[in-house]
């Protein structure tokens, strides 16, 4: 499997985004909180995604645009995980990362939680 995230797997559909936000399923782990709905699309890709960090908590742009890559370079190392489970379903998923901390995380502790998140949302989906 490919480990690039391409232009397709960012979630930019506006009815998307205001059906994930509106949606019941989310998982909090600190320092994120996920919203994940599943919902059919046109792509070759099982999960379209999001990234949010909250202007408020970080005045900086400089500091928002190195979360927001700390949290896609996480994710793109790692989305196999659910893509597994998610191809052999035949299920599509959209899923928004919402960085609700005030801090600025270490790289190595982002991917930690981001891997737990999908293990998480892979195990629901395996059963």
């Amino acid at each position: 499997m490919s480990q690039s995230l391409k232009k397709s797997e960012i979630l930019r559909s506006k009815i998307f985004i205001d059906k994930l936000f509106n949606s019941d399923k989310f998982i909090f782990k600190h320092p994120f909180k996920i919203f994940y709905k599943e919902e059919s699309y046109e792509s070759d890709f099982p999960v379209q995604m999001l990234v949010s960090v909250s202007k408020r908590k970080h005045k900086h742009a400089v500091d928002r645009n190195l979360i927001k890559r700390r949290i896609k370079e996480s994710y793109r190392k790692n989305k196999e995980i659910i893509y597994e489970v998610l191809n052999n379903k035949n299920k599509k998923l959209i899923l928004s990362f919402l960085y609700i901390s005030t801090e600025i995380l270490e790289y190595s502790e982002i991917e930690s939680k981001i891997i737990l998140i999908l293990n998480q949302i892979r195990k629901e989906y395996e059963e």
